[in-house]
């Protein structure tokens, strides 16, 4: 039950935003989110799982490891028919002076990033969406070129504009930001070592609701490129990684456990 009341929720959000999950990698962080994952992807039709290492206190690794970042916001209509680019102008230029002050209070040094953002919507709508631009259209704000992204943003998310409707902006937005360090490429991973498990637990498996008998491993045994077809659990010290049948885990060399759909055997009966 908890695990469809996660997966409906994430349904709703994929069609509000257009957006295909199946072309997403999950990342499971959090103390409960391994338990779930494996099964959230096999309702949602993703094929590929991270779980981090340190994946139970991922939230605190995040916070700390993330640039530093203020997000400066106004609420102030404005419809494009009575667009005032001189107001506009001095809105974005305040928004982008607060943001960047508070980043620069935190490192005296960096170099800071303005984003820009702006939320609109047809008169009459109840929600807005988020319209980004950039600093060339914060300097120089324009009616036209701002109904042109939004038109854009709508039809990605909806399939199409509405003609003959007013558009307004609701609020104003610019997010400063120092860089984020870069990522660096993985390591080879070497080739698949199959492990061959000596304990097992019992383990309800939700895609054929009834107990079965899963393969039971410490992540800290499994070497890089170790791999483990589900069902499988894997535990550590802060979380358990759950791998269902169709899953197979494996180590890679960044610390983190792939799981990604098992090869299905054509000769198996479905």
């Amino acid at each position: 039950v908890v695990d469809e009341n996660m997966a409906n929720a994430a349904r709703v959000h994929a069609v509000e935003n257009g957006e295909d999950l199946s072309d997403y990698t999950m990342i499971a962080f959090g103390g409960a989110a391994p338990l779930h994952a494996g099964r959230l992807c096999e309702k949602l039709g993703i094929t590929r799982l991270l779980v981090p290492s340190g994946a139970g206190v991922g939230s605190a690794i995040g916070f700390l490891r993330a640039p530093f970042s203020f997000e400066a916001t106004r609420s102030h209509f404005m419809r494009l028919a009575d667009f005032r680019s001189d107001l506009a102008t001095g809105l974005l230029a305040e928004l982008t002076q607060e943001a960047t002050a508070f980043v620069r209070s935190c490192d005296a040094k960096a170099e800071i990033d303005a984003q820009y953002k702006v939320y609109m919507r047809y008169s009459g709508q109840g929600w807005e969406i988020p319209v980004a631009f950039d600093a060339a259209l914060a300097q120089s704000p324009d009616a036209a070129k701002f109904e042109a992204l939004f038109e854009r943003e709508y039809k990605t998310l909806f399939g199409r504009s509405v003609a003959g409707m007013d558009i307004e902006i609701t609020v104003w937005s610019v997010n400063a930001t120092t860089a984020a360090a870069p990522a660096t490429a993985l390591a080879p991973q070497p080739a698949g070592q199959r492990l061959t498990a000596t304990h097992y637990r019992s383990l309800f498996d939700a895609a054929s609701a009834q107990m079965t008998q899963a393969a039971q491993w410490r992540r800290a045994d499994m070497a890089i490129g170790a791999e483990l077809d589900g069902p499988a659990v894997i535990e550590e010290e802060e979380t358990t990684i759950i791998v269902p049948k169709s899953r197979r885990a494996r180590a890679m060399s960044d610390g983190c456990i792939e799981l990604t759909a098992r090869p299905v055997d054509k000769g198996a009966v479905q």
